[in-house]
């Protein structure tokens, strides 16, 4: 995107795929090369250093995720979350769509660093165009030595398959991923153990985002020092695919850089708010994001700015609703697709995310009172941070940010006794 430094769709082309020749032409695999001339040691550091944080919605430091793994030889196993079903979210979606060597090439170098034998790309059940540029361009790294028994004269060797989801919300979470990839129901497991002592088939095993694997062969050609300095903010490094969504003039994912601030994603990148009206909130990251309103438009883009904000990067989709938006019905929206996704396994989201759901519809629907909203606000602490997994915390982010930050257009639906906007 002009103006803006395009690392991870360099090679993006509008309705083409970029495939071995094209990828190898901008250097593709020359990070895989340069990490087979480093101790698996060495690359895990490098990627620590590079302060590469997860893409996929929690942003854990990766170098750090990765230093917990075991190096020694033996059976493990490497795994890509290519679910995505999160609304607002489908930067994975567009990335396979255009350069899906990089994620191969970013497993390999992750396989090496990590001593690992065999990995999985677990895609969610509808990229099926997705998956078939995966399985090409898994066909065309074996047979060029990128992948398979002793990688380019090696000792090393790693095997890459395509796994379908079944398709549900839960399996993006990680060891839903694991029982689903199992061929079990994916119910989320209980940790400890973590996966990279105990994952898929009880073996250790690391899983990452796609996009996260995306960026590891440009660390590995450029260094650490160079991917920080892509960055708006030092708390920040990289870039970010953004997916633009809701109501702007310009809807679709775009290569960012980290930090760069929500009010120029909006008015400049989204080209402002569509039909002329004004901005009232957004979802920064994601369906399960807390929502930022107009005051917050000078927010950084970053892991770092976005928490102090009180809202999550999350894996970057921003939802623009304009000032006509009733936040009330904005977030049952969202609530009843929590509440649908919910494997069931644990209370306070099999149960709690349902009765969240029916106070806002009350609410909503003009028949709700006090004594609801009082429901409302302990439903959200009854179910915050215990849950069994993070659906349900998720899914009380946009809860928790309508009462805190909304809570005028709820009790004017209680008074009024119908939505203000109607």
């Amino acid at each position: 995107m002009s103006g803006y430094p395009q690392v991870l769709f360099k090679n993006r082309r509008p309705g083409t795929t970029a495939f071995l020749a094209e990828y190898e032409a901008g250097g593709g695999y020359q990070g895989l090369r340069r990490a087979l001339t480093m101790t698996p040691q060495q690359v895990r550091e490098l990627v620590k250093a590079s302060n590469l944080r997860g893409r996929g919605g929690a942003g854990f430091p990766t170098g750090v995720k990765w230093s917990f793994f075991p190096e020694e030889p033996g059976e493990k196993y490497l795994l890509a979350n290519g679910d995505e079903m999160e609304p607002g979210t489908y930067k994975d979606h567009q990335l396979l769509l255009a350069d899906p060597h990089q994620l191969v090439e970013g497993m390999a170098i992750a396989a090496f660093a990590m001593q690992i034998p065999q990995g999985y790309v677990f895609l969610r059940y509808a990229y099926e165009e997705c998956a078939r540029n995966v399985e090409q361009a898994i066909a065309e790294a074996e047979a060029k030595g990128y992948l398979g028994r002793n990688i380019l004269g090696s000792d090393f060797a790693f095997e890459l398959h395509v796994h379908r989801s079944a398709g549900r919300y839960i399996l993006g979470e990680e060891t839903a991923l694991i029982n689903g990839l199992e061929g079990r129901r994916p119910n989320p497991r209980s940790k400890p153990p973590f996966p990279a002592q105990s994952g898929l088939f009880g073996k250790p095993t690391n899983v990452n985002n796609i996009e996260t694997f995306a960026n590891i062969p440009h660390i590995l050609n450029h260094g650490a020092e160079w991917y920080q300095g892509l960055s708006r903010t030092p708390e920040g490094a990289g870039t970010m695919l953004v997916g633009l969504s809701g109501h702007l003039n310009r809807t679709e994912c775009v290569e960012l850089p980290m930090g760069i601030p929500l009010r120029e994603v909006v008015e400049q990148i989204g080209g402002g708010v569509r039909g002329g009206r004004k901005f009232k909130a957004c979802l920064p990251g994601g369906a399960s994001t807390p929502f930022l309103t107009a005051g917050q438009l000078d927010t950084p883009l970053d892991h770092v700015h976005l928490e102090k904000s009180g809202s999550r990067l999350g894996t970057a989709g921003v939802t623009v609703f304009d000032d006509a938006t009733c936040m009330v019905a904005a977030t049952l929206n969202l609530a009843r697709f929590f509440a649908r996704e919910s494997c069931g396994w644990c209370t306070p989201c099999r149960d709690g995310l349902q009765v969240i759901v029916w106070l806002l519809e009350e609410i909503e629907g003009g028949r709700g009172h006090a004594e609801q909203l009082a429901m409302l606000h302990d439903q959200v602490k009854n179910i915050s941070g215990r849950s069994f997994c993070a659906l349900a915390e998720g899914a009380m982010g946009p809860v928790g940010a309508l009462l805190e930050r909304f809570g005028d257009e709820l009790e004017d639906h209680v008074k009024r006794g119908h939505c203000p906007l109607r």
